[in-house]
């Protein structure tokens, strides 16, 4: 069972890949969301030397960093690079 962890917004980077696939919309209805029921589905990064790696959550992150926060809850995971 993985374990839920908070991570700094800063520390996360996201690839070009994953951030070209990026939908403001979607990502301003979620912020909505947070803002009525918190977030309910933690990001997935896999760590990288000091920062971590988005793997899962693109529009959950932006959102979060919509909303001024400065960490958002992840779980670790042991992923492969692409």
């Amino acid at each position: 069972m993985m374990k839920r962890e908070t991570f700094a917004i800063a520390n996360i980077y996201v690839p070009a890949k994953r951030r070209a696939t990026l939908d403001p919309k979607k990502a301003q209805e979620i912020a909505e969301s947070i803002l009525q029921v918190g977030l309910q589905t933690p990001i997935l990064v896999r760590q990288d030397g000091e920062r971590f790696v988005l793997i899962e959550g693109l529009h959950r992150l932006e959102a979060c960093k919509q909303l001024g926060e400065q960490t958002i809850t992840g779980y670790l995971v042991q992923a492969r690079r692409h």
